[in-house]
């Protein structure tokens, strides 16, 4: 994304009243030792590194919207 990354963008989605509790998935090609903290840290609810295993992104979708 130009201008910010998605890291950015999740603190910016958490600081907004309105937005703060829409669902997070952070997909993502970062899987360094402390990429997923990061990711959590920043307001993510889940995080998933690529190559994303379709069937789990499923599932987390499904757990966070029920």
């Amino acid at each position: 994304m130009p201008g910010m990354d998605g890291l950015e963008a999740t603190k910016q989605i958490r600081a907004d009243e309105q937005l703060a509790k829409i669902p997070i998935i952070a997909l993502t090609a970062l899987a360094m030792p402390g990429d997923k903290k990061r990711c959590l840290d920043a307001g993510a609810n889940v995080y998933l590194s690529k190559p994303v295993n379709i069937k789990r992104m499923v599932e987390e979708i499904e757990t966070l919207l029920s």
